[in-house]
């Protein structure tokens, strides 16, 4: 059965977005979940779906409230719902809830993920994927991939991903200046974001000159801790022209994991599972990359987009240093604008949802100053690197 065209989005919501917000959670999830319901012109009562990544879970502020916390708070009389941390990414409970709405489990599916690491982190050092993070920490004996990594003292997915990108600069030539180019776009986007946490200028100089996290990784090229929340409603599609938005149709979905799902013992070490994800989004659809005309696609790191670019078919296999070189193609007014908002990388790290919440709004026209031109029909939001990957292709008619 294909998925193709059977369900849309028919509202978004989000957030305050800011560092050190000190606001509950749930209070955070709560504003976007509303904004949502309201921008699609439902009321809770026709809610009858939920789903989440990566529900109530994680430590340091990886998930802002759980499945239950929601649907208690907000009283929704639901036939479906979800919520786990095992999805092909952060997008995977979107695509779940678009196969709940095409299958007729649900009408409306309220999604939303929520995040309060800033707050949660308080003045201590960051904690994400790894020891402290998702994979173990604190006291305990590490299990699992970390008995094989923490005796190297790589300790966090900024060393596993540095490990990617080291590989990409060695088989292909990519450069740290080449490289540099993803976060130089998403600042100046981000100039253009009222809403994104770094919003002053950055040249390759300041670049080059911050501190190394873990070679070929600096500062600049790892996402920023944020407090935020983001929701959307997925709607069967023949529902979504009674709505009060024109209708963003889900054209096609990638969501394909054919190599192991493992952090260093993939079979192609310059990419990740992002591949099998981004040649299965083109399997459904007569769209092809060329049709685009915007591409939000994660940045957890830098190295992560510079992945997604190739894998998604914008250009071949090691090119991607040298599609990005000197920002002209990604830019707003390039051939395939990028990172509209400023990514994670200047923006804020609001997971998935925040790829596809920008890439809704320029869709809908109402970005503002960082509106892509010439009224956009196609984008893509893609989320996830290493073992885990996912993404969706929206059209506007």
């Amino acid at each position: 059965m294909s998925l193709r065209r059977k369900a849309a989005i028919t509202g978004i919501g989000q957030s305050e977005v800011g560092r050190r917000l000190m606001r509950d959670p749930l209070d955070l999830t709560l504003d976007a979940c509303l904004a949502a319901i309201e921008d699609a012109g439902l009321t809770r009562e026709q809610i009858d779906g939920l789903s989440t990544y990566p529900g109530a879970m994680g430590p340091a502020g990886f998930s802002g409230a759980g499945i239950s916390d929601v649907h208690d708070a907000l009283r929704l009389p639901l036939r479906w719902f979800n919520g786990g941390p095992e999805h092909p990414g952060q997008l995977g409970s979107v695509v779940e809830a678009c196969m709940a709405v095409a299958c007729g489990m649900a009408n409306h599916v309220l999604c939303f993920r929520s995040v309060w690491e800033a707050t949660a982190q308080g003045k201590g050092r960051r904690q994400g994927l790894g020891v402290g993070g998702g994979a173990g920490g604190g006291g305990a004996r590490m299990t699992g991939m970390m008995e094989y990594t923490i005796p190297f003292r790589a300790y966090s997915a900024a060393n596993w991903i540095a490990l990617y990108a080291q590989r990409h600069f060695h088989e292909f030539g990519t450069t740290r200046e080449q490289l540099a180019w993803i976060a130089l776009n998403a600042r100046r986007n981000a100039a253009l974001n009222p809403k994104a946490i770094y919003r002053e200028p950055m040249t390759l100089e300041d670049y080059l000159a911050v501190r190394m996290i873990s070679t070929p990784l600096c500062l600049y090229d790892c996402d920023v801790p944020v407090d935020g929340a983001t929701a959307f409603i997925v709607s069967r599609a023949e529902l979504g022209g009674d709505l009060r938005r024109t209708p963003l149709f889900v054209e096609s979905v990638g969501t394909a994991l054919k190599g192991r799902p493992s952090w260093d013992q993939f079979d192609d070490l310059t990419t990740m599972a992002l591949r099998d994800a981004g040649r299965a989004l083109w399997e459904d659809t007569q769209l092809t990359p060329a049709d685009v005309d915007v591409a939000e696609l994660y940045d957890g790191f830098s190295f992560i987009t510079l992945a997604w670019l190739e894998a998604l078919g914008f250009c071949g296999r090691g090119e991607g240093g040298s599609f990005i070189e000197g920002g002209e193609r990604i830019g707003l007014a390039g051939e395939l604008p990028l990172n509209t908002h400023g990514g994670q990388l200047s923006a804020g790290r609001l997971h998935g949802y925040g790829f596809l919440h920008e890439a809704c709004v320029q869709l809908w026209n109402e970005a503002g100053e960082r509106q892509v031109p010439g009224d956009p029909q196609v984008a893509v939001a893609a989320a996830g690197g290493g073992p885990l990957a996912g993404c969706l292709l929206l059209t506007a008619t």
